[in-house]
């Protein structure tokens, strides 16, 4: 992005929706931008919509187990709010530590080895406030402001990256906190984690992590401190020789090594998220590692979500890509270089591209929201 000639800071709904009714043009709606560098490389907008200054909590209901709140609130502010009450939005996604706001966890799509527990934020949102490209406000929800042809909005801007709506409000659906967790880390080779994975999730040990990063399995187990010692012991137990129970500070630095890698790639390189069916994953995942120059892998083997390493050549991503759609998954680029050749963010067209462009289009049909996210799908 070069030229921005208007910015706007909207602190409320309100001034939200004015400032996308009162302007044309093309329009990049921007959080705490941690993922600035995610999907399709935006194009210059003529509007920057900041949603920094839609922060604080409008209602929490303990007893209900949900929060209403603005979108342009990090999650780790909200996160330290509600832990005063016992409760957590629970997405780990490594971008929270770095001030990910509500809305941009929602827009990208993210999520963190907690999903195989709770879901991702399209499970935890169960309402939203949303303004369209010309300023039209519109709930899903709870009490209609306007019926948008029926659509479930707070399913539709999950993963749109800014391109059919400014996410505005949100009701989220809450968890306790655990009393305790533990975490157990058996080495192994990404093949071999897979049928040890498929041991874990037969038993009754009920994993709320289950990753492989750094050449190791990662387990998480949570609840309550009685009970949990005897689990992490049959945790184990049941992943044999070479399995231990990490102590708190190992346990931390595990799984801050684990949101490096899915985060911070090194200089010159990117980082490509895969989904796939979990039982294709580990292969998919290593053939892509086995390109000249990758690094890093973390592996959902229970979610089906992982990341991988490249070097930052186009050839190299669009090959990924290629491959990953070979294999019947999906992938997308989340990470570029300041500087270089452009990637490419997507892989292959998905087969419903001409509904997701109807539905783009009813919703924003002068194309003002996002333009390039998601090119080369379609051209604004």
């Amino acid at each position: 992005m070069s030229t921005v000639r208007t910015t706007i800071r909207p602190a409320d709904l309100a001034e939200a929706a004015a400032a996308l009714a009162d302007t044309r043009g093309a329009v990049l709606i921007r959080g705490a931008g941690t993922a600035a560098d995610w999907a399709g490389r935006p194009a210059d907008p003529e509007l920057l919509l900041d949603t920094t200054g839609l922060t604080g909590v409008l209602a929490h209901n303990p007893a209900d187990m949900t929060v209403e709140v603005r979108a342009g609130t990090p999650l780790r502010t909200l996160n330290a709010e509600l832990a005063e009450h016992g409760q957590r939005v629970a997405l780990d996604a490594a971008r929270v530590a770095d001030g990910a706001t509500v809305g941009g966890l929602i827009a990208t799509a993210d999520s963190g080895p907690a999903a195989l527990a709770y879901g991702s934020m399209r499970d935890l949102v169960i309402g939203a406030v949303v303004v369209l490209a010309d300023g039209t406000v519109a709930r899903t929800g709870g009490h209609v402001i306007k019926n948008v042809a029926g659509y479930d909005l707070a399913k539709l801007v999950h993963g749109a990256h800014g391109t059919l709506a400014l996410i505005a409000e949100v009701v989220l659906r809450l968890h306790p906190l655990p009393a305790a967790s533990a975490t157990v880390r058996l080495p192994c080779a990404l093949p071999d984690a897979g049928a040890a994975a498929a041991n874990v999730l037969a038993s009754p040990l009920d994993p709320a992590a289950l990753e492989w990063c750094g050449g190791a399995l990662l387990a998480r187990l949570e609840g309550g401190a009685a009970a949990l010692d005897a689990r992490a012991s049959r945790l184990v137990e049941l992943l044999g020789p070479g399995a231990g129970r990490l102590d708190d500070a190992a346990a931390d630095a595990a799984w801050a090594a684990h949101a490096a890698t899915v985060s911070r790639p090194p200089e010159r390189a990117t980082v490509l998220r895969v989904g796939a069916r979990p039982s294709r994953l580990p292969g998919l995942l290593e053939r892509l590692a086995d390109v000249p120059g990758a690094g890093g892998v973390t592996a959902g083997l229970a979610t089906g979500i992982g990341t991988v390493t490249l070097p930052a050549d186009p050839a190299v991503v669009a090959e990924a890509h290629r491959a990953v759609h070979e294999a019947g998954g999906t992938s997308a680029l989340r990470s570029r270089p300041a500087a270089g050749a452009d990637l490419p963010a997507w892989g292959p067209a998905p087969s419903a591209l001409a509904v997701l462009r109807a539905v783009h289009d009813e919703l924003d049909p002068d194309g003002r929201l996002g333009g390039g996210r998601f090119s080369p799908w379609w051209k604004e």
